[in-house]
């Protein structure tokens, strides 16, 4: 149960509804919208064990489950509706031993947040839009914005003041906190100094924070002149590419990918991102021949750092930014017409030896939570087999 939810409207509920729900079920749901839109959530039934909600309960979060405010906790009574303060919201269900019941019901979609200062976390850089009208509005002429390092200059257009802000120039400030990692530059909005009334000049602090699962993002007013305050999450860019020798020179451009029995495959997963001080491990890599479905028929190939097929090694990457790795064309390639890949890979800290990063082969059932790192899923393929090395119209 759970899982992600990134359309733009949708139904969640509890396990068999409206059915009975398991005992001791903890289902955690994500949904993200698009940037700058707000997840509305409307329940539209409930029934669980009633009192104190010790028990069985539903807990909604504004953001991230682990570093976002817990929103509501209820079990039974009216039906609420929630709003996030971003485009992310995170929804748990949980179940004890005991009783059983309906459980619930919820409907979510997304509304435009409508603010006048957007902000974007991308791969590179922190896109920062400030309507001009807005700015105008306030009394504020767009040409005295400026960021610290005012070597860096926005594009303004007839509409807008666009700042893209590099994560490692231009006066960006990198720092662990917790769980995070956090970019923050601060725009500065002067005031004309020959106006009467004098409004104070505006410090806006703009900061991407990467969470385990996503980036954040925060801006806001250091002073009360003018109240900003936004939230957006990404994902991190990540993709994996095939390699036709352990040199690592030439992509396999090919796609179905057609392998012969026994052939050594080689993978290279790379994250884009201007920041020098991350690093990305393949955490789990797992095979089937649904691409949607990597549960049912399911071959891993390496799960928590461990390798579970014996073909199965990394090799040295010339970047922390690289992962390489590969493994022999296996037996469960001959049962299935095609095969997929799912990798999950973990960007960690460089340096932080904390991190599953740096653990390397880990028993755990859960992760904890006390180093930044973030979990990426990258589906690749399919792969088939040559012609003469096709699998028989038995099945096995």
């Amino acid at each position: 149960c759970g899982g992600s939810a990134s359309d733009s409207s949708g139904m969640l509920q509890s396990p068999n509804y409206p059915g009975s729900y398991p005992n001791n079920a903890d289902c955690v749901w994500e949904i993200q919208v698009e940037n700058n839109f707000r997840v509305t959530l409307t329940f539209r039934d409930i029934e669980m064990q009633s009192g104190t909600c010790q028990h069985d309960y539903v807990e909604v979060y504004d953001g991230p489950l682990h570093s976002s405010p817990l929103l509501g906790r209820f079990c039974s009574g009216s039906f609420p509706t929630y709003v996030s303060s971003s485009n992310m919201m995170s929804v748990r269900f949980h179940s004890d031993s005991r009783n059983s019941f309906r459980g619930f019901q919820a409907h979510y979609s997304s509304i435009p947040a409508g603010h006048n200062t957007t902000i974007q976390c991308l791969p590179d850089y922190m896109h920062v839009v400030v309507s001009r009208h807005y700015l105008q509005s306030q009394g504020y002429s767009a040409q005295r914005v400026t960021l610290t390092d005012n070597r860096c200059r926005p594009t303004v257009t007839s509409q807008e003041v666009v700042f893209n802000i590099p994560y490692n120039s231009c006066g960006t400030i990198q720092e662990e906190n917790n769980d995070t990692i956090n970019y923050s530059n601060t725009i500065r909005v002067a005031s004309s100094g020959y106006v009467i009334k004098r409004k104070k000049n505006i410090n806006l602090h703009v900061s991407c924070k990467m969470l385990r699962k996503s980036w954040q993002q925060v801006m806001y007013a250091a002073e009360d002149t003018v109240d900003v305050n936004e939230y957006q999450f990404g994902r991190y860019d990540m993709n994996i590419t095939f390699y036709d020798s352990p040199a690592f020179r030439r992509q396999v451009r090919s796609s179905p990918y057609y392998i012969d029995l026994n052939q050594n495959l080689y993978l290279q997963a790379c994250l884009h991102s201007s920041d020098p001080n991350l690093k990305v491990v393949v955490d789990t890599c797992v095979a089937s021949p649904d691409r949607h479905d990597f549960n049912t028929l399911a071959y891993y190939l390496v799960r928590n750092g461990c390798p579970r097929d014996s073909s199965y090694a990394t090799y040295y990457s010339p970047s922390s930014h690289f992962a390489r790795f590969k493994f022999n064309a296996f037996e469960f390639m001959s049962r299935h017409p095609s095969v997929y890949l799912k990798c999950q890979m973990l960007v960690c800290r460089l340096g932080d030896y904390s991190s599953h990063c740096y653990r390397g082969c880990s028993s755990r059932a859960k992760r904890d939570t006390s180093s930044a790192e973030e979990e990426v899923d990258v589906v690749v393929g399919p792969l088939q087999l040559r012609e003469g090395h096709a699998p028989s119209a038995k099945t096995g």
